[in-house]
């Protein structure tokens, strides 16, 4: 009988190949810090950006208001905002419930950049007077203040949670005054 010789194949230590648990929820750890420092960060700059874009739509209606009131003699200042855009009208033939003024549609309709805009006449004919009102959609993540302004151009804020507002000024020390 013949036997045959086998030889036993010699083991070699393997190395693993890709990254261990405990190192992959390292990387996981270190990407939920940096998140968690840059998310609230994000959110707070997109506020302020859309709170100062809430002051540069109320100047473009107190703008717009100037301009429907000078075309308008009759009637004064805009009763509604819609009155003062060029939504559903020609703007070759404007009215007074279709003045086709430098207004966009969306700023015509009341919601721009995160807030809600108000616009109250004094019911008058004609209108000598109006209340503009900003306030946040969603109170603390689209905005944190509210801006109000009447026919004198003044614009004022309020803080939420602070006793009373103060008038609106660039560089001002409050967060609602930039």
């Amino acid at each position: 009988m013949c036997r045959v010789h086998v030889q036993p194949e010699k083991i070699r230590p393997t190395t693993p190949a890709g990254f261990t648990l405990v190192e992959a929820l390292v990387v996981v750890m270190v990407i939920l810090v940096i998140a968690a420092i840059a998310i609230p960060r994000f959110v707070q700059a997109r506020m302020k950006a859309n709170e100062a874009s809430a002051v540069n739509s109320m100047h473009m209606i107190e703008m717009s208001e100037i301009l429907y009131s000078q075309s308008y003699p009759d009637l004064g200042y805009a009763k509604r905002l819609i009155d003062m855009g060029g939504l559903n009208g020609n703007c070759t033939s404007p009215t007074a419930t279709n003045a086709c003024l430098l207004m966009d549609e969306s700023l015509a309709n009341g919601y721009k950049s995160g807030y809600l805009f108000q616009l109250v006449s004094d019911g008058q004919n004609p209108s000598r007077s109006y209340t503009l009102t900003a306030v946040p959609s969603v109170a603390g993540v689209s905005g944190r203040c509210s801006f109000s302004s009447d026919q004198g151009g003044t614009i004022n804020f309020t803080s939420p949670g602070a006793a009373q507002g103060g008038r609106f000024a660039l560089g001002g020390g409050d967060g609602c005054g930039h």
